[in-house]
């Protein structure tokens, strides 16, 4: 959809964004490998999880993923907390959580205002299969675990549409972050 392209554009324009799977992946190469390794035998490489072969493991089986989701979630969400603990400690009004599966897991809750970065399906499935390691059908996977875009655009306070140019959506993440610092009162996190 490209969420992460704008997650920059909102760092580039000084907000704090917090992303779920860069602390994943930190996660991963830290002291989740030992935990994640124990719970999935031939995982880890060289001291960190190897993605494709947890990936192998999990997609596909619900129970796995459970006990994967189980593992990891927490400690995600330890570092979203000390995120939004230091932000406040230096007086920041407005940050972002990047996200995935936010409306899927409840974390809708959790948060004063959902931004949902949205494009039309061709453009999304072409943007994922350019990624490394991604498979059509590792991508047809992660599609079936996630709420589909319209319900999302529903729910969410605001859109931004990243179907046209990169300027386009950078415009859009302006606009909304303009109207945000105009709000009064403070706004947590968005």
């Amino acid at each position: 959809m490209g969420k992460s392209t704008v997650a920059a554009m909102f760092a580039s324009m000084g907000c704090p964004v917090f992303d779920a799977d860069a602390a994943v992946r930190d996660y991963y190469r830290s002291d989740g490998a030992a935990v994640v390794e124990r719970a999935f035998p031939g995982v880890v490489e060289q001291g960190a999880v190897d993605r494709d072969r947890l990936g192998a493991k999990v997609l596909g089986n619900a129970s796995a993923l459970s006990r994967l989701e189980a593992i990891v979630h927490p400690a995600v969400a330890e570092r979203r907390v000390r995120f939004l603990t230091e932000a406040g400690a230096v007086g920041r009004r407005i940050v972002f959580l990047d996200v995935p599966l936010l409306f899927e897991t409840g974390g809708d809750g959790s948060v004063e205002l959902v931004v949902v970065v949205s494009a039309a399906s061709d453009a999304q499935r072409k943007r994922a299969l350019r990624r490394e390691g991604m498979t059509p059908a590792k991508f047809d996977a992660i599609l079936l675990r996630q709420m589909p875009d319209s319900e999302k655009r529903r729910r969410s306070h605001y859109v931004i549409d990243t179907n046209g140019a990169l300027e386009e959506s950078r415009a859009q993440a302006a606009a909304f972050v303009r109207a945000i610092v105009g709000q009064p009162g403070r706004v947590r996190n968005a």
